[in-house]
C-alpha cells in the first residue's frame, strides 16, 4: 500500500492497481511499483498543496483587517496623547516638566498595540496549522471566518455523498441492439471521459474481454454527456438531457427504467435512435446521515443536493441521508444559479463538489468545498477549501474550527484592550509606574499570544 497521509491526512495505506495515480510525496509501504512521471515537479499535487499554502498566508482574514486600519489609526492617537500628557502641563499650566514627562512616556508604554496587532494572526495561523494537519486545506484566513457563518449547506451528490465507485449493475439493449456491440460502442466513447460514470462503463467492457477502439471528434458537454464519431457514425451517451438533444425516442422500458430508485441510468444512442440503457449503481457514503444530523446540531439551517442525475436517483439519496432538499438534472450553471438562490434566502452557503461540473457552483458560493480525493484540478482550483481526502466528517470539523478561531480572536481582543483600559485607570491615579508598564505591556502580549496559540489543539479531537 502507498501511504499519502501527507497529503490526505488519512493514515491507512491505500492500495495501488495497474493505471492507478500514485502522487509524488508519499510514501511506498510495501511491495514495489513500477511509476511513470506524467507531471513535472512543478504541477504534482504536493506542488499545488504548498502553493496553495503560501497564497493561504496572503489572503487576509476580514477581523485582521479590521485590527491593522485600527491600529492605522490608534498607534498615532496614543503617540498624540502621550505628547499631549508629557508636554501639555509643563506649558499650559508651568507643572514641572520631569513628572509630566515620566507620565507621557507612562501613557506611551501602556497603549503600545503590541498585544492588540497580534491578537488575530496568531490565531488565524494556529487554526490553519491545525486544519491542514487534519487535511483540510484553507485558502486563508477569510475563509475560515466564512466557515464560522455558515448557514447553508449544499452537496453533489456523485463522488460526494456517494462514494464516487459506481459499478454497472445493467444494460438494457432497446430496439434488438445486440448486447456485445453497444458495450464496444460504449468503451470507445466513454475512454476519453474522466466522468466516475464512464470510468465504471470503462471498467465493465474490460472485465468482459472489450477494448476502447479509435474515436474521432470526441466532445464532452459538461452536466450532459459525451459523443464522438465512431467508424463513420456520431454516437453519444449520457443523462435524460442528452436524450432530448439528440431528439431520439424512448421506449416505454427506457422510461420505466429512469423511473427507478437510486439508480443511475446512462442513455446511449446513434443519431436520433436510443441503443441502450446502463443501470449503475453508486453507493451511499456510510457517514453521511451523521454528517447530515452533526450539521443541523452545529446550527446550519438548510441542506440541499444539487446534481445533473434523474431526479430519481437525486431524491433517493436525499431520502437516505436526511437532507431537506434536491434539485436534480442542473446543468453546471444551473447550480451555480442554485447557490445564489440558496445564499439569498438563508445566508452564508457552503458549496461541496468534486468535479469540472461544480467549478461554477463553487466560486459562486460564500465558501466552496472541493473533495480532493478524486477531484478536478479545475474544482480544487475553484474552491476555497479543499479536502485532502473524501471524508465528509471534515465538514463539521471546518466549521468547528472557524468558530473556535473567532471566538478565541474575540477573547484575544479584549485581553489587549482590557489591559490597556486596567493601566491607563492606574495611570490616572499616579499609581502606575514605568516597571510596571512594560511588564504589563509584555504581559498582554504574552497572554495574548498563549491564548492565540489554543486552536493548534482544535475544538474536537480529529476522526
Amino acid at each position: 500500500g502507498v501511504n499519502e497521509s501527507m497529503l490526505t491526512g488519512e493514515p491507512v495505506p491505500t492500495m495501488k492497481r495497474p493505471g492507478d495515480t500514485v502522487y509524488a510525496g508519499t510514501f511506498n509501504s510495501d511491495g514495489v511499483l513500477d511509476i511513470r512521471t506524467t507531471r513535472p515537479a512543478s504541477d504534482t499535487r504536493l506542488a499545488r498543496v504548498l502553493r496553495m499554502i503560501e497564497e493561504s498566508q496572503q489572503r487576509r482574514a476580514p477581523s485582521e483587517r479590521f485590527v491593522d486600519r485600527f491600529a492605522r489609526y490608534y498607534t498615532p492617537a496614543m503617540f498624540l496623547l502621550a505628547a499631549a500628557v508629557a508636554l501639555g502641563p509643563p506649558l499650559v499650566l508651568g507643572e514641572p516638566f520631569s513628572l509630566w514627562f515620566y507620565r507621557g512616556m507612562l501613557t506611551l508604554l501602556i497603549s503600545c498595540p503590541c498585544a492588540l496587532v497580534i491578537s488575530t494572526p496568531v490565531a488565524m495561523a494556529a487554526a490553519l496549522a491545525t486544519a491542514a494537519r487534519r487535511g483540510l486545506l484553507i485558502k486563508g484566513g477569510a475563509f475560515l471566518e466564512e466557515a464560522a457563518r455558515v448557514r447553508v449547506v449544499a452537496f453533489d451528490k456523485t463522488g460526494v455523498l456517494t462514494l464516487g465507485e459506481p459499478r454497472v449493475e445493467e444494460i438494457v439493449p432497446l430496439r434488438g441492439r445486440d448486447l456485445s456491440e453497444i458495450l464496444a460502442q460504449l468503451a470507445a466513447l466513454e475512454h476519453y471521459s474522466e466522468h466516475p460514470l464512464a470510468r465504471a462503463i470503462v471498467a465493465h467492457a474490460a472485465e468482459k474481454g472489450i477494448l476502447p477502439r479509435p474515436v474521432e471528434q470526441f466532445h464532452i458537454q459538461r452536466g450532459i454527456g459525451a459523443s464522438a464519431v465512431i467508424d463513420g457514425t456520431q454516437f453519444w451517451a449520457g443523462n435524460s438531457r442528452m436524450l432530448e438533444l439528440a431528439e431520439a425516442d424512448s421506449s416505454p422500458e427506457a422510461r420505466e427504467l429512469l423511473s427507478r430508485g437510486a439508480d443511475t441510468v446512462v442513455i446511449c444512442g446513434e443519431g436520433a435512435e436510443a441503443w441502450a440503457l446502463v443501470r449503475l449503481q453508486d453507493p451511499v457514503r456510510p457517514e453521511a446521515a451523521s454528517v447530515i444530523a452533526e450539521l443541523r446540531e452545529l446550527g446550519v439551517l438548510h441542506t440541499a443536493i444539487l446534481s445533473g442525475d434523474h431526479p430519481s436517483a437525486v431524491e433517493a439519496v436525499r431520502a437516505a441521508v436526511g437532507i431537506d432538499e434536491s434539485r436534480a438534472s442542473l446543468l453546471p450553471e444551473d447550480k451555480r444559479v442554485a447557490v445564489e438562490q440558496l445564499e439569498k434566502r438563508y445566508g452564508g452557503t457552503i458549496m461541496v463538489g468534486d468535479g469540472v461540473n461544480d467549478a461554477e457552483a463553487l466560486a459562486a458560493a460564500s465558501l466552496g468545498v472541493g473533495v480532493g480525493g478524486a477531484g478536478a484540478d479545475i474544482a480544487l482550483e475553484s474552491a476555497q477549501v479543499v479536502l485532502m481526502s473524501p471524508r465528509l466528517e471534515l465538514l463539521p470539523d471546518l466549521i468547528r474550527t472557524g468558530r473556535f478561531c473567532l471566538r478565541v480572536i474575540r477573547q484575544n481582543i479584549a485581553i489587549a484592550l482590557g489591559f490597556k483600559l486596567l493601566f491607563l485607570l492606574l495611570a490616572a491615579q499616579n499609581m502606575a509606574t514605568l516597571w510596571l508598564a512594560v511588564a504589563a505591556d509584555m504581559g498582554a502580549t504574552l497572554v495574548v499570544i498563549f491564548n492565540g496559540l489554543r486552536p493548534l489543539h482544535g475544538p474536537t479531537t480529529q476522526r
